[in-house]
C-alpha cells in the first residue's frame, strides 16, 4: 500500500505542487507585487516546476511534448469557455500574462492531468489489455473535446459519449506492477475514481478563487456533482493522447510503452 501511495503521489507531483501554490498565494488576492499578480507568479512557478522535472529527469522530453500538446488544446478551450458571451467560469483576478480572459498559467492545470497519466505509465509499468483501436478512441476523444464547446450551439451529446466510452472500454483492463507483482483492474472504475479526485481538487481551487463558476461569485459553494462527467471526458481525452504518443498497441489490443 505504501509503494502504491508513494508512486501515486509522485506521479501527481505537478498537480500537488500546483494545489499547494493555490493555497499559499491566496492571501495575495488581486494586489500586485513588483508589477505582477498572483496568476503571473503561478505561471512562473509552474514553469519552474516543469524545468526542474526535465532537468532532474523526473519527466522525459516525450512526456513533456504530450503535456505541451494538452496545454495548447486546453488553452483554446479555456479562451472559448471564459469568453463573456459564454462565461462558463471566470478568472476573478488580474494578470499581466494572459490571452484574452485566460491567465497563461491556466493551461498548466490541465497539463497536470496529462503529466499524471504520462508519469503513472512509467512508474507503475502500466500496460493495457483489450484496449480499443486508436481510431475509435481518437474519435471519442475529439468529439468529447468538441462537445465542451459545441453544446452552446447544438444539443449536448455527452450522454452518447458516456455510452460510447462504456461500450468500448467495458472489457479494457489496466495492468500495473508493484514489488514485482502484477495487478489488473477494470479501466472504467479507475477513470471514475480519478474524475472524483480531480473534482475534489476543483473544489479546493475554486475555494481559493483560482477560478469561479457564476454561482460561486457572491458566495462559494461546492462544485456540483455534474462536473464529474466533464472531468471523466477530459480524462479520456488526456489518456488517449498519452497512449497514442507514448505507447504501442498490438492488433489484439495489448498496449505497452515504447522502448526508449
Amino acid at each position: 500500500m505504501f509503494e502504491f501511495s508513494y508512486k501515486a503521489a509522485f506521479a501527481a507531483l505537478f498537480g500537488i505542487l500546483l494545489l499547494v501554490a493555490f493555497v499559499v498565494t491566496a492571501p495575495m488576492g488581486s494586489d500586485p507585487v513588483y508589477g505582477f499578480f498572483r496568476y503571473d507568479f503561478l505561471l512562473f512557478y509552474a514553469l519552474i516546476i516543469q524545468v526542474c522535472l526535465l532537468y532532474l529527469k523526473l519527466e522525459s522530453w516525450a512526456e513533456a511534448k504530450v503535456i505541451a500538446l494538452f496545454h495548447l488544446m486546453a488553452m483554446v478551450m479555456e479562451v472559448f469557455l471564459t469568453h463573456p458571451q459564454i462565461a462558463s467560469w471566470q478568472y476573478p483576478q488580474p494578470a499581466v500574462f494572459k490571452i484574452m480572459t485566460v491567465p497563461l498559467f491556466a493551461g498548466f492545470m490541465y497539463s497536470a492531468v496529462g503529466s499524471f497519466f504520462a508519469r503513472s505509465l512509467r512508474l507503475y509499468h502500466v500496460s493495457f489489455e483489450k484496449l480499443p483501436g486508436f481510431t475509435n478512441m481518437l474519435c471519442l476523444a475529439v468529439l468529447s473535446y468538441i462537445n465542451f464547446m459545441s453544446k452552446f450551439f447544438i444539443p449536448d451529446f455527452r450522454n452518447l459519449l458516456f455510452l460510447w466510452s462504456i461500450i468500448i472500454f467495458w472489457k479494457t483492463r489496466i495492468r500495473f506492477e508493484l514489488k514485482h507483482h502484477q495487478f489488473a483492474l477494470p479501466m472504467l472504475p479507475v477513470l471514475i475514481l480519478l474524475a472524483f479526485i480531480i473534482w475534489v481538487a476543483e473544489n479546493i481551487s475554486t475555494f481559493y478563487k483560482i477560478w469561479l463558476y457564476p454561482s460561486q461569485v457572491d458566495a462559494w459553494h461546492m462544485v456540483g456533482w455534474g462536473k464529474l462527467g466533464s472531468w471523466y471526458l477530459l480524462l479520456l481525452l488526456s489518456l488517449v493522447l498519452v497512449l497514442k504518443i507514448l505507447g504501442i498497441r498490438s492488433e489484439n489490443g495489448q498496449w505497452k510503452l515504447k522502448d526508449k
